[in-house]
């Protein structure tokens, strides 16, 4: 073992080993909180100076971490935050935790990990682990990342410098499995890198589980979402087909879901949401084109979920239509703006697409969502309406896009002359309603 490696390994073990975090968006913040309260000093970076400045007075902007929790961490000095990136120089250990989101052409834009690469690139010195942990395309880490943080000439991985990927697997909203609890997947470029990744994350996390390379790694957490995209897109397509044969889809799910094996329950709805599930699967997508290969689930899948908001947004024209109405000039109040319930995450949330398709086609749209004021995106901006039950009883139709738990369906449904219900909220309530129209 160098003796790099066995500082190092010493330092992560005893808790010792001074942390950054580089992001503090879904991902990074509590992985942070979590790191910090294990007992290692921990300092977040961010170009966002509301979020440095929120975090640095004791404040969470992020509902899976409490403030309590942070003002206590602060206080301690155990956390803290800052703009600069120089702060890498004093680290032992990093996590990079940014974003990676797609174009508008559907390929990965990886400005963001090449961008932080390029901050702390000069303050990158032996003796330090460097852990990937935003979702990409297998190969990122030992292609893009390595060559970027070696430049200085003195680093050789696996000897003294160290770098791995360990893929997030932040849910929000979910408590039973967090940071804590939740699998935590390593695979370094060599051994050694495995090797004391697996030790940093030993120190904060239950289980840590150890892979062979860096690229079975970032394609594990791709294959996780591409299996929730396909089921999901399969389930959609099964709520056309039911449509079209007059069969209640949600009856059949229930039904089939009785097999205690052999079978998953998948829901379907109105589209897809969130960082993960709509986009991960293009990244591996993205990556089969360069090697002249078609990724045919993935592709199909995306296709389907991805006409899913139209879908929708048709069912809801079938609707006013029954009624001798016309969806041009139609108010229509969207429930729920979030991508899934009682969370005010609106990340690729289909109420967005859903939205701007309704007002494509001239209807006059309304929300309300207790989780999120304002929506603003693209064309889109509108404030939450202040009272749920008048706006229910004056619109033309009802759009149930997000099923938060707090809303009260059966007086939803009393109260409207309409309504398209994209999740099966209203459940057993009156299925036989001509007023009611479901997925």
């Amino acid at each position: 073992m160098s003796i790099h490696k066995k500082e190092l390994h010493k330092k992560l073990v005893d808790r010792s080993a001074r942390v950054v975090v580089l992001g503090l968006g879904y991902v990074g913040l509590p992985l942070a909180a979590v790191l910090a309260e294990a007992g290692f000093k921990v300092t977040g970076v961010d170009p966002d100076h509301e979020k440095v400045s929120l975090l640095n007075q004791g404040i969470s902007y992020i509902d899976d971490v409490d403030t309590e929790v942070i003002q206590n961490l602060t206080s301690k000095g155990t956390l803290s935050a800052t703009n600069d990136f120089s702060a890498v120089a004093e680290a032992d250990a990093v996590s990079i935790c940014v974003p990676t989101p797609l174009r508008k052409t559907r390929d990965p834009d990886m400005s963001f990990i090449v961008d932080v690469s390029e901050s702390i690139a000069p303050y990158i010195h032996p003796g330090m682990v460097v852990v990937l942990e935003s979702t990409t395309y297998p190969g990122t880490t030992r292609e893009l990342l390595l060559p970027k943080l070696i430049e200085s000439g003195n680093l050789v991985v696996g000897e003294n410098f160290f770098l791995a990927f360990s893929p997030e697997r932040v849910d929000p909203g979910r408590e039973n499995w967090t940071t804590i609890n939740t699998p935590k997947v390593v695979g370094g470029i060599t051994p050694a890198c495995t090797e004391i990744a697996s030790a940093f994350y030993e120190g904060a996390m239950e289980t840590v589980v150890p892979v062979s390379t860096t690229e079975v790694a970032e394609m594990t957490k791709l294959l996780e979402n591409t299996y929730r995209m396909v089921n999901i897109g399969l389930v959609n397509e099964m709520a056309i087909m039911c449509d079209r044969m007059g069969i209640n889809v949600w009856e059949v799910i229930d039904a089939a879901a009785t097999k205690p094996f052999g079978f998953m329950k998948f829901t379907p709805g109105p589209g897809l949401g969130g960082h993960c599930i709509p986009i991960d699967p293009l990244f591996l997508s993205w990556k089969l084109k360069s090697l002249n290969y078609t990724a045919r689930f993935i592709e199909l899948a995306s296709e389907i979920n991805t006409n899913m908001p139209r879908y929708v947004v048709n069912k809801v024209q079938e609707a006013l239509n029954d009624r001798q109405k016309a969806l041009k000039n139609s108010q229509i109040l969207i429930l729920g703006a979030a991508y899934k319930p009682d969370i005010d995450d609106v990340r690729e949330s289909p109420a967005l697409d859903v939205i701007g398709l309704l007002q494509q086609n001239g209807a006059e749209v309304k929300y309300h969502d207790p989780f999120i004021p304002q929506l603003k995106h693209e064309n889109i901006n509108l404030e939450s309406v202040p009272d749920l039950m008048e706006a229910v009883e004056s619109v033309d139709c009802v759009v149930i896009i997000t099923n938060h738990s707090q809303y009260d369906y059966q007086r939803i449904y009393e109260k409207a002359s309409c309504i398209m219900d994209a999740r099966n909220a209203l459940g057993d309530i009156e299925v036989d309603d001509p007023k009611v129209t479901r997925l």
